[in-house]
């Protein structure tokens, strides 16, 4: 069956409008946070903090949702139709976020089963691309659980930016901006992690050529952090967890080593600057160890004179 693709300038009107029908049906659940910018390194982080009243609302309302979740198992097979926004291609489809932290923050979820430890192809990045000509916004890849995917399903996400009210619209492009560009894979000074930085040109190139290019920078990416491919029944898996990162200017990739660090999950946004926290101790944490070093602890650590 051929399936519908993304018309352009028609993803940001589908968005507003999926938006309100799902907050006025129940099906989008978005969780309230205040925020809080914590200097580090040279890097404004935004750190975002589970509200009160939302607990309390959360907490009045799980025995309801408990009886009323959709399958645990995949929620995107099949997804709700309330959080549906647009078909992308004949292989993904763009879903709301059920429970956002960040309003208007899209799933770019493969219409067919594909894990989410396999490695990302031309498909995925044509769909992620078609998302970002359409907004201001950053792409990212929770690649493995150990890497903060929560859904076994494979999907990409999309949020727009500004990534919160106040600070730099992506805080850790101060770090970027001036990294080694020497060559076409770079590092970031003063982060000390493994990771690997590129250049990328998407809003100049045509979708085709776009997907293409950022396809490439993403291989030359892994085989700068040394992760590899491996089959596994089939597909194409990456050797260890990863996030990914992708603006319309630039990717980063960084190897992971732990999902949380006492007890703070970690996600690609927290390696876009943008940290989430369920209370007041785990924002405790972070001021104590620093964003920087929740990081180091979360990824793998940086060799000496990488």
């Amino acid at each position: 069956m051929e399936h519908r693709h993304l018309q352009p300038g028609t993803l940001w009107p589908a968005i507003l409008r999926q938006t309100e029908h799902a907050l006025r049906c129940g099906a989008l659940r978005p969780i309230e946070t205040t925020q809080a910018l914590i200097e580090d390194h040279g890097i404004r982080f935004l750190v975002r903090q589970v509200s009160s009243l939302a607990r309390k609302e959360a907490t009045r309302q799980a025995p309801a949702d408990r009886a009323g979740t959709r399958s645990a198992i995949n929620p995107f097979l099949p997804y709700d139709p309330d959080l549906f926004v647009s078909d992308l291609s004949d292989t993904h489809v763009a879903l709301l976020n059920k429970f956002n932290v960040i309003d208007h923050h899209l799933l770019i979820v493969t219409r067919s089963f594909k894990s989410q430890d396999a490695l990302l192809d031309l498909a995925d990045f044509a769909a992620l691309i078609a998302c970002m000509a359409e907004f201001d916004g950053l792409g990212f890849y929770n690649g493995g659980a150990e890497a903060g995917a929560s859904q076994q399903h494979k999907h990409l996400q999309i949020v727009p930016l500004p990534l919160g009210e106040s600070g730099p619209a992506l805080p850790i492009e101060s770090v970027l901006e001036s990294a080694c560009m020497e060559s076409p894979i770079g590092r970031g000074p003063g982060l000390a992690f493994r990771h690997a930085f590129a250049p990328l040109e998407l809003a100049s190139a045509i979708s085709t050529d776009a997907a293409h290019a950022a396809l490439d920078c993403y291989h030359a990416l892994l085989e700068a952090v040394g992760l590899r491919a491996i089959e596994v029944n089939g597909e194409l898996h990456q050797s260890a967890p990863y996030n990914l990162l992708v603006s319309p200017r630039w990717m980063l990739l960084v190897p992971r080593s732990s999902e949380r660090v006492e007890g703070i999950s970690v996600n690609a946004l927290a390696f876009a600057g943008s940290l989430f926290v369920r209370d007041a101790a785990q924002l405790q944490v972070i001021e104590r160890l620093g964003p920087m070093t929740v990081l180091q602890r979360a990824a793998i650590a940086a060799v000496m004179g990488q």
